[in-house]
């Protein structure tokens, strides 16, 4: 990788299965994204949707693979030729000039490129005062833990996304894994620039309740139990 930022080129992955709406919220965007020069990624679950239709109408780069967000992102991860991997949901916006953001971290002096990841702030969807509370929380959590959430657009250095072997391919918890590995290496770098994220499971399932699950998952995967009965739980 040159020393010039704009020389650092970008890839955004983005795993989807039946997201033909989110998709098309973010079509513009990610065309942008294209026109500057870096690349979008989008890897389909096996839709059963319009998502395909409208992948292909944003990037030429659409891969189909079997259904599972690691594997998705990984397969993406793979077809990359960015120096530089962002993995973004589909129900996530993220920040204006955002990459400029992420790009700027490898000109910063006290950096050692080979060794950079890194998540932005978020934003949850809802209007509600109660969703800045949780936002506010999530986000000096995850700095001070540098352990991200998929929803936080994590972004990794290539080099060092294939020296960890990339993501566990597990059923759940694959960003909390995958955070774990980078911070023995490096600590996150925290963009506090917001991506918004979809409020949509916290609305439907109550604020409380879904507090509580999403801290009861992270115990239950700390204290050994198995992703594929999470994501039970989590379903």
């Amino acid at each position: 990788m040159s020393e010039g930022v704009t020389d650092c080129k970008i890839s955004v992955i983005i795993p989807v299965l039946d997201e033909e709406s989110n998709l098309f919220h973010l079509r513009s965007y990610l065309q942008s994204i294209i026109d500057q020069g870096h690349e979008v990624i989008i890897v389909d679950g096996g839709s059963s949707d319009n998502t395909l239709k409208i992948s292909h109408e944003i990037t030429q780069q659409v891969i189909v693979s079997k259904a599972g967000r690691a594997l998705q992102m990984n397969c993406g991860a793979a077809a990359a030729d960015g120096d530089v991997l962002l993995f973004l949901h589909a129900d996530t916006f993220l920040p204006e000039n955002a990459l400029q953001f992420v790009m700027a971290l490898f000109q910063q002096k006290d950096c050692t490129r080979q060794t950079i990841w890194g998540h932005f702030d978020v934003r949850l969807s809802s209007n509600k005062y109660v969703y800045r509370v949780i936002e506010k929380l999530i986000n000096l959590r995850s700095c001070l833990s540098s352990i991200a959430t998929g929803d936080q657009a994590i972004f990794i250095e290539k080099n060092l996304f294939n020296r960890i072997h990339g993501y566990p391919e597990i059923a759940l918890m694959e960003d909390i894994a995958i955070s774990c590995q980078l911070k023995k290496i490096s600590r996150a770098k925290c963009v506090k620039q917001k991506v918004v994220t979809s409020s949509r499971r916290w609305e439907s399932n109550g604020v409380v309740k879904t507090v509580l699950l999403m801290w009861r998952l992270r115990l239950y995967y700390f204290f050994g139990r198995s992703p594929e009965k999470l994501r039970q739980l989590y379903d």
